[in-house]
């Protein structure tokens, strides 16, 4: 049977724009740290745009065929959006630090590191939390939560609770205005 032609035309497609847009060193890099972890028996699958991709497939880094699911390969590389592709990948978490020092020792630390997005506090989240700690009525809560703009300041916070129709003035929702304020930007 073969490769079907459709298939083989997507993987040369890609490997093309792969190589035009030097993106070789990555693939392979990626596909270095997802060998590592199979062949240690370490749980990880690569997931996002990347399984729209027949090259992360044969690589092994992807389980999901793209040529099955007919997804979009654009999606996760493009030279219009001239930016590098980025491939995620889960590992099992028990073991996630045999991953990062595996790594360190073959590319250095000088050349490898650790990047997270990290979800901080905003007034809303805040309000939501320390409302709950505090053991307000969650209907209060989820009033005064949701009175509180995105461009509100600090000194706005009081004002809201009054419009929610709650004493600003009372201790219960001085304590809950200043630990709202106190978490903000915090991580959650």
């Amino acid at each position: 049977d073969g490769i079907p032609l459709a298939v083989q035309q997507q993987l040369e497609h890609e490997l093309a724009l792969i190589r035009d847009m030097s993106y070789e060193p990555y693939f392979l890099t990626v596909y270095d740290i997802v060998r590592f972890a199979r062949s240690n028996g370490i749980l990880c699958q690569g997931r996002g745009s990347a399984a729209n991709s027949a090259v992360c497939y044969c690589l092994g880094i992807t389980e999901v065929d793209p040529a099955r699911g007919n997804l979009l390969f654009e999606r996760f590389i493009s030279k219009e959006r001239a930016e590098p592709p980025d491939i995620d990948v889960d590992f099992e978490h028990q073991r996630r630090e045999e991953v990062i020092q595996y790594l360190y020792r073959k590319y250095g630390r000088d050349r490898a590191a650790l990047a997270a997005a990290v979800t901080t506090y905003r007034p809303r989240s805040a309000l939501r939390d320390t409302g709950k700690a505090l053991g307000v009525d969650p209907a209060i809560v989820d009033l005064v939560a949701k009175s509180h703009h995105w461009f509100d300041s600090k000194a706005d916070l009081l004002k809201r609770f009054g419009e929610s129709g709650v004493d600003p003035d009372a201790e219960l929702t001085q304590r809950w205005a200043h630990m709202a304020v106190s978490l903000l930007g915090f991580p959650r």
